[in-house]
């Protein structure tokens, strides 16, 4: 093989081979000795046995992963990428390739795995399509749809669109891209940062993936070949933000069990068999757990399949035991295609027009892209596969026996908008709208858009601005409130109140101001989640405690607070009072500390570091540009942010920035291990760095 390996000053990897499969090898195997741990994590998450070495605490996800039959679907699209691209399946069995060669060595040097006593295992050939899969099947926040059936049964049906936002449970980015014409250098700029679940190693790999044939920085999921999501081939760019598109539906089914032990699903054309099956999952310190496997023609039951009643019961009949179940239909598990012929085609992309054809081919998630060329061509449009059904199936639970919420054949048409000056992409209701039932509040996308008409004369360092930017629009609304209540304060709550509405609403990480303000929303979200209107959706709801981000009142209530402000079922009056009790309550504690006090990082972790002390203070909130989510009412500590920055430059790629949390290495005491996050703190970018001569090449 001729294959090269080179370091930049900050560990990320550049590599260099004859061809594409060879390329796609190096990746694997340089992905696999930094981050061996991160990628056996990732499978064993994909595979739903994550138990068998992390203990009981990993049932729920690897009980609904194994329901959810993503391994299998992950089978077919391999099986289908086979038949309908050979070149991208032989490419993707290459980097697998590169995985099992450099596994071995990679966990030589990770101490998680003698720490849990887990052996490297083996990657096959679909586990990449399985890792994707895993790592997006909760993306479209198909939960919320219990979420609102619970709110019309407890609440009523014209309160289902009361907490319509963007919540805790949610993944979102932002993104922009700025035409030449408002730039310095006369080429256009792509930048954004998405975010996620921080995670420790960060769920993005800065990588250089060059071969005659192109010539490719950018982000790379580890675990999946390629540069999905942010790429920069040198005459042209992309980048994605969430959609915010709903395309997993939920059904209600009816379900009954045979005497000879089969299962049958009551359709629109009546009963017929479900598959069934059993599967055993491991778990580390405990006995096996022994599930039931059981999937019906609208798709896996994910929910409900233990709810059989025992026996005897009321639903016994002569045909047999009946119950009612939920079943999770998505579009690979339908189609068998998860899009990864796309992959390699952005590689070769020299052109929007590429990467726009390339993007014809996406299937899940469901993206809005941006992009911009040397050229002077600039691309705005939606990707992805949204299926064409009943408004209902958007919405909440349908009735699987009702023929109208099947899926009728094909795909929705994907929105696409031409670019004027610049385009904003932040998850708010936008382009996408016609795909969707809830998105992001508007903050981001607006704020963002302002900041960017402020200058004619972008840069890539003046970019930073924009990422790093604290305003907090959202605080708008409790502001007002808290303004209006002049009268019949105590001295330290009208202290409270004064400090407040001086505030210039940027929550910065030093701000002691920023820290009252958070102080003061979290007693009225924590208020108001106790109101007796809510009353009827205190209990928790009868569903998996994997869906709990979803479910749970208080975050519901934190995340649409603006809304519950002015509108909903809490009276005016007490909405007044509730305010009131706030204001007083925090005059009477101590003086709340600087926000980045308790805004502190809380990232995942499969194996959670005991020095919880180490993680750092953080500027940001939810809604700011700086986007830094926490819970408000209950944590101030942020376990979702950007999982990377970055500016693309079509000037000059060796102008182009980016920044991980963490850093290049998933190796505990590696210096790249997290040598970024002082700059990622800051707000600052690490410089991309592409002549060969200013990298130093890695023996052996």
């Amino acid at each position: 093989m001729s294959i090269e390996v080179y370091r930049d000053a900050w560990g990320v990897p550049h590599l260099r081979a004859a061809d594409p499969a060879e390329l796609a090898f190096a990746q694997g195997r340089v992905t696999a000795r930094d981050r061996a741990w991160q990628l056996e994590v990732e499978r064993h998450r994909a595979q739903g046995t994550t138990a068998a070495f992390l203990g009981a605490a990993e049932l729920g996800w690897d009980t609904f992963v194994r329901r959810a039959r993503l391994a299998d679907t992950a089978r077919r699209c391999l099986a289908r990428l086979e038949e309908t691209d050979a070149p991208a399946a032989a490419w993707l069995r290459a980097y697998v390739d590169g995985v099992n060669d450099g596994l071995a060595g990679g966990a030589s040097r990770a101490p998680e795995f003698a720490a849990t006593g887990l052996a490297p295992g083996r990657w096959e050939p679909w586990t990449p399509l399985a890792v994707w899969l895993s790592t997006h099947i909760l993306f479209a926040g198909f939960p919320t749809k219990l979420w609102r059936e619970e709110v019309a049964r407890r609440l009523g049906e014209e309160w289902t669109e009361l907490f319509a936002t963007d919540g805790p449970g949610t993944a979102g980015s932002n993104g922009w891209v700025v035409s030449g014409e408002r730039t310095a250098s006369g080429a256009a700029l792509v930048a954004g940062d998405p975010h996620r679940f921080i995670e420790a190693p960060g769920v993005y790999q800065q990588i250089r993936l060059s071969c005659p044939e192109f010539d490719v920085v950018g982000l790379a999921v580890p675990g999946v070949p390629g540069l999905a999501h942010f790429g920069h081939t040198g005459s042209v760019a992309w980048a994605i933000t969430n959609a915010m598109a709903d395309y997993q539906d939920l059904y209600r089914e009816r379900l009954r069990r045979l005497p000879d032990g089969g299962v049958e699903a009551y359709g629109p054309g009546g009963w017929a068999p479900a598959a069934a099956h059993t599967e055993k999952i491991e778990v580390a310190g405990a006995e096996p757990v022994v599930i039931e496997v059981v999937e019906t023609e609208r798709g896996p039951v994910v929910i409900g399949v233990d709810d059989e009643p025992a026996d005897g019961a009321a639903a016994e009949s002569p045909e047999g035991t009946e119950w009612t179940a939920v079943a999770l239909r998505y579009p690979p598990r339908v189609t068998g295609e998860l899009g990864f012929g796309t992959l390699p085609a952005l590689l070769r992309a020299r052109t929007v027009g590429d990467v726009d054809a390339a993007l014809d081919g996406w299937v899940e998630p469901v993206n809005v892209v941006q992009a911009a060329d040397t050229e002077g061509g600039l691309l705005h449009r939606v990707a992805g596969h949204v299926p064409v059904r009943h408004r209902t199936n958007s919405l909440r639970l349908v009735p699987a026996w009702e023929p109208a919420h099947a899926w009728a054949p094909g795909a929705a048409p994907l929105p696409r908008a031409e670019v004027d000056g610049h385009a904003v992409m932040a998850n708010a209701r936008g382009l996408a709208a016609p795909l969707g039932v809830e998105f992001a509040p508007p903050h981001r996308a607006a704020r963002i858009g302002a900041l960017l008409d402020a200058s004619a004369e972008w840069t890539p360092d003046t970019t930073a601005a924009v990422h790093g930017d604290t305003d907090n629009p959202s605080a708008a609304p409790l502001l007002a409130a808290v303004g209006r209540h002049a009268d019949g304060l105590s001295p330290a709550a009208s202290a409270v109140r004064a400090r407040l509405l001086a505030w210039d609403r940027r929550m910065a990480a030093d701000s002691t101001d920023a820290g009252l303000y958070a102080a003061v929303r979290g007693a009225v979200v924590r208020r108001l989640a106790a109101h007796e209107a809510f009353v009827p959706l205190r209990e928790p709801a009868p569903y998996p405690e994997l869906f709990r981000p979803w479910l749970a009142l208080g975050p519901r209530v934190a995340f649409a607070l603006e809304t519950l402000l002015t509108a909903g079922p809490v009276p005016a009056g007490d909405v007044e009072r509730i305010v009131r009790e706030a204001l007083e309550e925090v005059g009477a504690g101590d003086p709340p500390a600087a926000w980045g006090t308790t805004h502190r990082l809380a990232p995942w972790q499969a194996l959670p570091d005991a020095d919880d002390d180490q993680w750092p203070g953080l500027a940001g909130d939810h809604d700011c540009v700086l986007s830094t989510s926490s819970v408000p009412g209950w944590t101030d500590r942020s376990a979702r942010a950007s999982a990377a920055r970055y500016v693309w430059d079509l000037a000059d790629r060796e102008r182009s920035r980016w920044i991980v949390p963490f850093g290049a290495s998933g190796v505990p005491g590696d210096p790249h291990h997290r040598d970024q996050l002082p700059l990622w703190l800051r707000g600052e970018l690490a410089p991309v760095t592409t002549d060969w001569q200013y990298l130093t090449k890695e023996q052996g």
